[in-house]
């Protein structure tokens, strides 16, 4: 089993045996040191979870590594200990980040909690940060719809097993939100949630993301390193864009799934990782497969559990709560708050495809609470932030409640004015460009009041 890893520093050998005896048998691989310099070379070489040290060392103080630790923005939960402990020792402590200052001597069962209490504490801090950084990311799974009452259900259903999941959809669904869920809802929710994007790292590194490496394993390795595999023990790895990832890279990662253990990059010690997965992809896997670009014996382990996530053109019905959502993180991070949509801007926003799906629809309300002057947030707000007028954009002429005459009429006045436009206000060319009668344009631009009179719209080149 991968266990977090801590040093202990003290200077008398009996604590150390015992101390280090203490915490091996509760699960945990201890490195020892007796004095500043080898605690400073150990922690050079390696990660570790948590540190403990001894204040007074034969070759400087245990404060001054806590100092390093800090200065080197090393994010290691330290617990400092004393024979010698008084107010101003462990005031100091406290000032440069200590969790806890313990006076020797020490009581093994007190350490114990201690040591726990720590690594949790520090845990979840890892895991806040991870979500402030995220803020304003979420939403995807916000809706009332029937497809994504639907998959909440399979989500929660799928949370309580320790099954592989195979989350698939477009681009900005939502994929990772799915995951976070599931692992939030599952009995693995107190472990920890590790993520690595298999597209956004070259071939050579996924293997060592995954796995870690030992000091020395390949240039530039200059201490052994923990993987995502090993760093998500007892809790949950998200493995987005898993299409992406070499076929190579594949069979060593069917291989940890079906033995559950790994062997870090240049190293021969074999380590029992208890991980469930869960896999992500906005590629036709069945595709991949059939084109070898993907194994099928992977494929099968990784959709146990298949949950497919809906593009946001298929639940239009939940874009105004979305934009509702997406409208309160922004107005707030951008000092606009009592901002508001009128009815006819959330149709605009319903009318619109979004083909990058709810991730654009974040951007676009973020953009809309940046440009618009007023409070009051409009249609023609909207349409001009929307990207309609990009080449190749789909973009939708639907808008619910408006009557289809009404919708028709829109249309082509639309087309008419950038035919117009092209043509330098030309009638004539317009007509041929456009195959109409030259009369039957100037009854349709005086009927959509683009003309004033037949006379007005004849004053062209002919």
């Amino acid at each position: 089993m991968a266990r977090a890893h801590l040093l202990l520093v003290d200077d008398e050998p009996a604590i150390l045996t015992t101390l280090q005896k203490t915490l091996s048998l509760e699960g945990y691989a201890v490195d020892v040191a007796g004095g500043v310099k080898v605690a400073r070379e150990k922690l050079d070489k390696r990660s570790y979870d948590l540190c403990i040290f001894d204040v007074m060392l034969p070759d400087g103080d245990g404060l001054d590594l806590l100092k390093k630790i800090r200065e080197s923005k090393l994010d290691i939960p330290v617990i400092v200990m004393s024979g010698h402990g008084t107010i101003d020792t462990a005031v100091r402590a406290t000032k440069l980040g200590a969790l806890t200052f313990l006076e020797k001597p020490l009581n093994t069962d007190a350490l114990l909690v201690h040591v726990e209490t720590a690594l949790r504490l520090d845990r979840a801090e890892t895991e806040a940060k991870d979500l402030r950084a995220k803020t304003g990311a979420g939403g995807a799974l916000v809706g009332t719809s029937s497809v994504m009452l639907r998959l909440a259900e399979q989500i929660a259903r799928a949370a309580k097993s320790q099954a592989s999941v195979l989350v698939t959809g477009e681009r900005g669904t939502g994929k990772e939100l799915v995951a976070r869920a599931i692992h939030e809802l599952s009995p693995r929710a107190k472990g920890p949630l590790e993520k690595l994007n298999c597209a956004a790292l070259p071939s050579e590194l996924i293997e060592s993301e995954l796995f870690g490496h030992e000091a020395g394993a390949f240039t530039g390795a200059t201490k052994q390193r923990r993987g995502k595999f090993e760093r998500a023990d007892r809790g949950t790895l998200f493995l987005d864009e898993v299409g992406d990832m070499p076929v190579a890279m594949q069979a060593k990662l069917l291989r940890v799934l079906q033995e559950r253990e790994i062997e870090r990059v240049g190293g021969n010690e074999t380590l029992k990782v208890d991980v469930r997965v869960v896999a992500a992809t906005n590629k036709d896997l069945v595709v991949a497969c059939d084109s070898h670009a993907f194994r099928p014996d992977l494929y099968d382990r990784l959709n146990v559990v298949p949950l497919h996530l809906p593009p946001l053109r298929a639940r239009r019905e939940d874009i105004p709560l979305l934009a509702e959502h997406f409208l309160g993180i922004a107005t707030k991070a951008n000092d606009r708050r009592g901002m508001a949509f009128d009815a006819a801007a959330l149709d605009a926003l319903a009318a619109y495809s979004f083909p990058g799906n709810v991730r654009e629809l974040r951007n676009l309300i973020e953009r809309v609470v940046i440009l618009t002057p007023d409070d009051r947030i409009s249609a023609d707000d909207v349409r001009s932030c929307l990207p309609g007028s990009a080449p190749g954009t789909p973009t939708s002429l639907y808008r619910p409640t408006v009557p289809f005459r009404v919708l028709v009429e829109e249309a082509e006045r639309q087309i008419l004015k950038e035919a117009m436009l092209h043509h330098h206000g030309q009638m004539a060319a317009t007509a041929r460009a456009l195959d109409l009668e030259r009369s039957h344009l100037y009854k349709k631009c005086k009927a959509l009041g683009l003309r004033d009179s037949k006379g007005d719209a004849e004053s062209d080149d002919e």
